[in-house]
């Protein structure tokens, strides 16, 4: 067995939580081992949501490219070419992986390529290398789930299959109506495709705002992306080209590929989780609020610890544990005040409560809401788009959720988060000056409704 150095800190998996441990602990002096079996940036660098955004953006410019001529650009459509949306997509990848792979480099991480197997709570087994450090960081991210009896193979796929076929499904179905499904109906139906989504749960994106689903399904309505709700699946087969999906309510449904997007998994087996005594709930890391498991020495972040399972999350926790290795006390995360962007057109970004879950946690007399429409709102009217500002908050009290519809509004969740995260007052937004003609400006005109002097806006 070949002799390893002793590291402060050895993280298995180079995701966006190992990664940003790896880092983060390299600057504060620690001295690191991270270690990684495929490439460094895991799964939302290279099957996730930098490469389902690349390709997002395509479809926006497709979209952009049939609806020219509304604003007095003459344009023809010739169709999608496939291989190019590849290309594109991959070099986005490919300059990014490069540069993550010369940060890690330049703060004098070391990388260990490998698979690697915890022999105990210091050490990892890869290969005939024993790595060993004071501090052990399990960060080996998740996978695609797919359902009981149905196999992922031919036009059977999941996420990570659809990014890499080189042809645009005509007449997809798309099982699961959260965040990965709702991206790739939306990038489907723009590249020409007549989409169906199934959704078990009893309306689309259901973890958001009842008020931001219903707008949702009208908007895919509009866009001609067809969906069923309340509907489960019992039975998947695929004959030539043609995938067949049976419904818990008698109904079929056939298309030329079926993209199965229910959820993700940790990917915690079999790696010696369990053997050195970690505590375990379906494959997720068991932890406290400070991310540490209940084995001394070994901590735990991103997806495989339960929550929203996000890139942005992972950084935020891969942070938090090399500062506390390094002696630095960083507050606890709070799941809620995590921002949740979602890239369909219309885009969805949320912080915080919904109003059912405010209601639920205060109770319903203490708590009040306002929406702003974007119909009001000049860039919005510039950019053709609909939607709405919804705030929620407690009767004399901060605004603790904000939901967003609308198309970029993604880019607006920044400062939703600072006001939910940082307790603000209605009267304390209303103050602030957004600037003119922005999308930006909807928060504000917003919470000018909330604090009772709307300019823009029906009182």
């Amino acid at each position: 067995m070949t002799a390893t150095p002793q590291y402060d800190v050895v993280v298995l998996g180079a995701g966006s939580g190992g990664y940003a441990a790896a880092l983060r602990g390299a600057q504060l002096g620690l001295k690191v081992a991270l270690i990684e079996a495929d490439k460094v940036g895991g799964t939302c660098l290279h099957r996730g949501c930098i490469p389902t955004k690349a390709m997002l953006h395509s479809a926006e410019v497709a979209d952009q490219v049939r609806e020219a001529g509304k604003f007095g650009i003459g344009a023809t459509f010739d169709g999608i070419d496939m291989a190019q949306v590849g290309a594109f997509r991959q070099g986005v990848v490919d300059r990014l992986h490069k540069g993550l792979q010369g940060l890690v480099t330049s703060r004098g991480v070391t990388l260990i390529r490998g698979h690697g197997h915890v022999v105990s709570p210091a050490a990892v087994q890869v290969g005939p290398d024993l790595v060993e450090g004071a501090n052990l960081v399990l960060a080996t991210g998740s996978h695609a789930r797919s359902l009981p009896g149905v196999a992922i193979a031919g036009r059977v796929m999941t996420s990570d299959q659809a990014l890499r076929i080189d042809w645009a499904p005509r007449q997809p179905i798309v099982l699961g109506g959260g965040v990965i499904g709702l991206e790739f109906a939306s990038l489907w139906a723009s590249f020409g495709a007549r989409v169906t989504i199934v959704e078990a749960l009893e309306r689309l994106a259901p973890n958001e705002d009842v008020a931001i689903s219903k707008a949702l399904e009208r908007a895919f309505r509009r866009r001609g992306i067809a969906f069923k709700v309340g509907a489960r699946v019992e039975g998947v087969s695929e004959d030539g080209d043609v995938v067949t999906v049976t419904l818990s309510d008698g109904g079929r449904l056939e298309g030329d590929a079926l993209l199965v997007a229910v959820g993700r998994g940790p990917s915690t087996a079999g790696v010696g989780f369990e053997e050195i005594g970690v505590q375990m709930d379906r494959g997720f890391v068991l932890t406290d609020p400070e991310l540490r498991a209940n084995v001394p020495g070994v901590w735990a972040v991103g997806d495989i610890v339960p929550g929203l399972q996000l890139a942005h999350r992972g950084f935020a926790h891969g942070i938090a544990v090399a500062e506390r290795v390094a002696g630095l006390r960083p507050p606890p995360l709070i799941e809620s005040g995590i921002p949740r962007v979602t890239y369909c057109d219309p885009e969805i970004a949320s912080v915080g409560l919904t109003e059912a879950a405010a209601r639920a946690e205060h109770g319903a007399a203490a708590v009040e809401t306002v929406e702003y429409n974007l119909a009001g709102n000049g860039k919005s009217q510039v950019l053709a788009t609909q939607g709405f500002v919804k705030l929620v908050r407690l009767v004399g009290g901060p605004v603790v959720g904000m939901h967003l519809l609308g198309a970029r509004v993604g880019e607006l969740v920044g400062e939703a988060q600072l006001i939910v995260n940082w307790e603000a007052y209605p009267e304390d937004v209303a103050e602030l000056i957004h600037a003119h003609p922005t999308q930006d400006e909807a928060i504000g005109e917003a919470f000018l409704a909330l604090a009772g002097k709307p300019l823009h806006a029906h009182a």
